[in-house]
């Protein structure tokens, strides 16, 4: 099983970039060399035919605009790969899709215009879903070709397990952060409904697309975390590791048996480093839940593509237009009904959390390892009721399925828990053992 791997953290390679112990110009000359040798094989980046040349005249400017280490920002010449769904200048935004891009250009995305400002380079545009749902791209899973990286953020995900960035951002709608950031063994964040702006996105629900993004590791995703999420209000070090609460019943019982095992053993790992761990029976109505979501985010996504798809119907793949034609039939009662659910659900998950006396949700990030095939991104089940919910998640890396293909653990804090929910994790992960790439 060849793997096509490197490493690749944020906060180490910043802070190299920053103090000026790595030269900027060698460093974007080596990481483009290496695109050139993997992309081919993974497919995570658009097509970009004077990379090489753009990326060395911005990383000139850059190193121009702050020549003494003392002032540079705090991404300085961090590579960032941005899903083609985020409005980039210089970029043009295809979504996926083989419609004309022109009929939904737009400014420049708020939280890429933000990463600019913090002295990051934008590597390049990554692959997307067809308006990131289930129509895949040509992107494959670094750990093993033949299987899909998920999505429908694929290539931020495949770009940063390769080592083709450091930094790269996605969304979540149902589970395009979380499910491929386990499929490609890396950390995954999706903060907050609404911590990151949205602003400057092409949209598939205006109500639910949430912003993340994906790292190695978590000290990066620390990192990058307090130049997006608008505010980042800083927590001390976490000392004492948080009580777990293991959601079983229907929700649970959707992982598949392998991914089950292997949960079964990191919440065993877990409390064998000292984590309190409570089953606490949740989310009986999963059934109903991912219906409703489904119903919601497909009926705000045919609002958003009703004059495009009036004209240019042909254009969309099947998969796309079946749910633009489901999402017609949601009344905008049953909208109003969905969007006042999330809200419902948040404050009865959180209520379940205050009474059992938990800090945080800990279960499977997908329902196991990544599917065989790239005609299929996986399903993003174990995700859906936390993203309903607009709760904030960290996926960490957590061991290897049968097949050799990594797995992810999941844990979610309440609503507004960001900073608390990053700083935990990296204790975990300093307990626990830091991802590896390989």
């Amino acid at each position: 099983m060849a793997r096509h791997l490197n490493s690749a953290y944020l906060a180490s390679t910043v802070g190299k970039l920053r103090d000026g112990q790595m030269d900027l110009i060698a460093y974007v000359e080596e990481m483009c060399d290496r695109a050139e040798k993997l992309d081919p094989h993974i497919e995570a980046l658009l097509p970009e035919p004077d990379r090489r040349r753009r990326l060395r005249a911005e990383a000139e400017e850059l190193q121009s605009r702050y020549p003494d280490p003392v002032n540079r920002p705090p991404l300085y010449g961090a590579l960032v790969a941005v899903k083609d769904i985020f409005h980039v200048s210089g970029f043009v935004t295809r979504a996926g899709s083989a419609i004309p891009p022109e009929l939904f250009a737009g400014p420049e995305a708020v939280c890429v215009q933000g990463l600019r400002d913090a002295g990051a380079l934008i590597l390049g545009k990554s692959v997307t879903t067809e308006f990131a749902y289930f129509e895949p791209g040509p992107t494959r899973n670094p750990h093993n070709l033949s299987h899909t990286p998920g999505g429908s953020s694929s290539g931020s995900a495949a770009a940063v397990a390769a080592g083709l960035c450091t930094l790269s951002l996605g969304t979540q709608t149902i589970g395009s952060v979380i499910r491929p950031a386990a499929f490609c063994g890396i950390v995954g964040f999706k903060p907050t409904l609404q911590r990151i702006p949205t602003a400057g996105l092409v949209y598939f629900s205006r109500t639910l697309d949430q912003v993340g993004f994906f790292t190695q590791d978590v000290a990066g995703m620390a990192l990058a975390a307090s130049v997006l999420c608008r505010p980042w209000n800083a927590v001390p070090p976490a000392e004492a590791l948080p009580v777990l609460g293991v959601p079983t019943g229907p929700y649970l019982e959707q992982a598949d048996p392998e991914g089950l095992r292997a949960f079964e053993e990191q919440v065993a790992k877990l409390e064998s480093i000292g984590c309190a761990i409570k089953k606490v029976p949740t989310l009986s109505g999963i059934g109903d839940l991912n219906q409703l979501h489904r119903r919601l985010v497909f009926g705000e996504f045919a609002r958003e593509h009703a004059e495009i798809y009036a004209t240019h119907a042909s254009l969309y793949r099947p998969r796309t237009a079946e749910i633009i034609e489901l999402g017609k039939k949601v009344s905008d009662e049953e909208l109003a009904t969905g969007r006042a659910h999330s809200a419902a659900l948040r404050k009865e998950l959180e209520a379940t959390m205050a009474e059992a006396g938990i800090d945080l949700w800990v279960c499977p990030s997908a329902p196991g390892p990544a599917p065989q095939g790239i005609h299929s991104t996986g399903d993003p089940k174990m995700n859906l009721p936390w993203t309903h919910a607009g709760m904030p998640v960290i996926t960490l890396p957590a061991g290897r399925a049968g097949n050799g293909l990594p797995l992810g653990l999941q844990l979610v804090a309440p609503f507004g828990a960001d900073e608390k929910l990053a700083a935990w994790c990296q204790l975990l992960e300093a307990r626990m053992g830091s991802p590896s790439c390989d």
